[in-house]
């Protein structure tokens, strides 16, 4: 367990912007965290448990100042199966953990399940919060459970599939409990021998690209990443955060109008309504490459935002908000954010 007051956070995030927590603490074990929610000031120290920031490797939040609170670093990275029927496997992970190493790890096994979901940046423990996604595949799709501890009723907990309330890149954990829970582990339920899910037009278009017919776990994963790298910086050399905004769900209505003015506009069917791509909202309204102070709207996908000099989380935070209004003002569409705003924007 590490402990640090005053603690420097923009080497933790991907976004890479100025901020201080007031009170830093890492763990790699369990009994670490207990330890540290035993403290006699944590209540204090964490406004009675209001004011907590978990995180592993920050590349779902942008920080827009310091944070005045308790921030605990997820380092735990242990893995273990807990059991085999038949061609279905279970195991259970760490919140530290990478998830693309993971990815990476079932591969190698030959297990499937979460081969499209790639070079997803983020932890274990982050997977579930966001309910991640990626062509075609969620989380959800082979989530079991999961263990956490629920920081007002001071116990753990087991989670369900029911239990976590998933949605497009949402869940439990950013309504009813949000900034209420910390979660330690991850149980998925994988399989050998399933029909791989390739159906997603991209992934379909970069398969044929390879010239591969009936693709294996390994290949699929491989198709996965060559896209994510065409159009996704690495935030190790251009910081950013993946895609910024949620892609919106519009009514027939609404999308009847658009169509006629659009009629090119690309769209998923959803059971109720329409799904528009985020990213073709933002270049289509002039934003793919745009740059003001440092920020901007990358190059080869507009739904990246990247801060190419030293911009603060304010500014990265406006240059988004202005974004949504353009976007409001084009197609009367409500862009969501993805990326989580954490901090003291007063300071």
């Amino acid at each position: 367990m590490e402990y640090k007051k005053n603690f420097s956070l923009k080497e933790l995030t991907s976004f890479k912007t100025p901020g201080f927590a007031t009170h830093f603490f890492s763990f790699k074990k369990e009994e670490a965290l207990t330890a540290i929610l035993q403290r006699k000031d944590f209540e204090k120290i964490s406004n009675h448990y209001k004011d907590i920031l978990v995180l592993g490797k920050g590349s779902n939040i942008l920080l827009a100042g310091d944070f005045v609170g308790v921030v605990l670093k997820n380092e735990m990275e242990a893995f273990k199966m807990i059991e085999e029927r038949g061609d279905e496997i279970f195991i259970e992970v760490e919140a530290g953990m990478d998830w693309h190493q993971l990815v990476l790890f079932t591969i190698e096994k030959g297990w499937s399940g979460i081969e499209n979901l790639a070079l997803i940046p983020g932890t274990v423990g982050a997977a579930p919060v966001q309910n991640i996604g990626a062509y075609g595949v969620e989380l959800k799709d082979v989530f079991h459970s999961l263990r956490c501890w629920h920081f007002e009723e001071k116990k753990w907990i087991r989670l369900s599939l029911e239990d976590c309330q998933f949605g497009y890149r949402d869940s439990i954990f950013k309504k009813k409990w949000k900034n209420k829970t910390i979660i330690t582990s991850v149980r998925l339920k994988l399989s050998r021998g399933a029909k791989l899910n390739t159906g997603y037009g991209a992934l379909t278009t970069e398969l044929e690209k390879m010239g591969i017919l009936e693709p294996t776990i390994k290949e699929v994963a491989e198709a996965v990443m060559n896209i994510r790298m065409a159009k996704i910086p690495s935030p190790d050399l251009i910081p950013n955060a993946g895609s910024f905004f949620k892609n919106p769900a519009i009514s027939d209505e609404q999308f009847g109008k658009l169509k006629e003015i659009y009629p090119e506009m690309p769209f998923y069917s959803l059971p109720v309504g329409y799904k528009i791509p985020a990213g073709w909202l933002l270049e289509t309204a002039n934003w793919k490459g745009y740059y003001s102070n440092g920020v901007g709207c990358y190059e080869k996908q507009a739904l990246i935002l990247v801060n190419k000099g030293s911009a603060s989380g304010k500014e990265i935070l406006a240059f988004s908000e202005q974004i949504q209004q353009s976007v409001r003002e084009k197609f009367q569409i409500e862009l969501e954010r993805e990326v989580n705003v954490v901090g003291n924007l007063s300071n």
